[in-house]
């Protein structure tokens, strides 16, 4: 997976200590109702398409770009579905991280889905009663942007 420049800027500067870094979950529907999906190259894992914000750059438009890049689908965000947060991540590098995860809900806008980075093994659509081995925060997001009740969730804070 390629790391943003940014990272690799901080990275020089505190190697693997933790970051706090914002990311976005792109939840893709049709007209169908089907929902967009990648399996990723480094896991093997099928998940929505997901990226890191870059410095400036408004979450929506990282909705649309990482969607865009990952499967040559153009999109529009339609909703902010939920936001939360995402347990501690060790590297195979041993860098440090730990998301804040905003999950926008997408409708689809044109474009034939498809491989489009070396981020991805395979890109499908899939009718939401027949969705693949998800990872739990990827079928969360799938579930907070499919709520019919149309709200925007959190989750509890702990005390």
């Amino acid at each position: 997976m390629p790391v943003p420049d940014f990272i690799l800027a901080l990275r020089d500067k505190i190697g693997g200590h933790p970051l706090w870094l914002p990311g976005v979950k792109a939840v893709v529907t049709d007209d169908d109702g089907r929902l967009l999906l990648v399996r990723r190259a480094d896991n093997g894992r099928w998940t929505v398409p997901a990226g890191i914000v870059e410095p400036g750059e408004e979450p929506a438009a990282t909705a649309v770009r990482e969607v865009l890049e990952e499967t040559g689908v153009a999109v529009e965000v339609t909703h902010v579905a939920g936001v939360g947060t995402t347990a501690p991540v060790v590297y195979p590098n041993g860098d440090h991280a730990q998301y804040l995860d905003v999950v926008m809900g997408c409708r689809y806008v044109s474009g034939e889905a498809r491989v489009a980075d070396d981020e991805n093994l395979e890109v499908s659509w899939f009718s939401p009663d027949e969705l693949p081995d998800l990872p739990p925060l990827h079928r969360r997001a799938i579930e907070w942007s499919r709520d019919p009740a149309g709200r925007t969730h959190f989750v509890e804070p702990v005390n």
